[in-house]
């Protein structure tokens, strides 16, 4: 019993260095790339004429990126979307070198360019669902999101591990918004 119980225990061993190894190349092959990144979200974060910074509610040393296009004075008063919310907007996300990978522009529903969104199912983009709930409707923004509040050290489609994450937001509305 106990050679069947270091038999797997070894395995197991085995297979976490295994792991380990593959994410090590990840971080080696793609170590220029995120150098350049991080050295490139610095420089925004260093522009505060331009970006406030938002530290995320629930992790006081992750932060996002915001940039206003429109006077929020003027939507102050309209509503907000909690983290359980499901939104309408439009968007279009792309690298830091303005290479697009997703944008909302190409669909037709609910409505042209809207894309109806679930926040708290957008989890596995951390910094999406943090800078949404910072607008209210009418807002048009940018948000850079850090890639550890993105897609990680993970490929995603075109996109390489360790990108910071820029998006073009308009917040449109909050479905199904119930007040009291």
């Amino acid at each position: 019993m106990k050679k069947i119980i270091l038999y797997f225990a070894g395995i197991m061993l085995a297979m976490s260095a295994v792991s380990c190894l593959g994410s090590n190349d990840v971080e080696d092959k793609y170590k220029d790339w995120r150098e350049a990144n991080d050295e490139w979200f610095a420089q925004q974060k260093a522009n505060t004429d331009y970006y406030m910074s938002y530290t995320l509610p629930w992790d006081n040393n992750r932060q996002v990126l915001i940039h206003w296009f429109n006077d929020t004075m003027l939507t102050r008063d309209n509503l907000r979307p909690l983290y359980t919310s499901t939104v309408d907007l439009k968007y279009r996300g792309m690298d830091k070198d303005g290479l697009a990978f997703d944008s909302s522009y190409l669909s037709k529903n609910p409505a042209d360019s809207l894309v109806r969104f679930d926040l708290s199912s957008t989890s596995y983009i951390e910094g999406w669902a943090a800078a949404i709930t910072r607008m209210h409707v009418g807002d048009s923004c940018r948000v850079v999101i850090p890639y550890m509040l993105g897609y990680g050290s993970s490929q995603v489609n075109e996109l390489q591990p360790y990108t910071h994450l820029v998006f073009d937001i308009k917040l449109a509305d909050i479905y199904h918004y119930e007040t009291n």
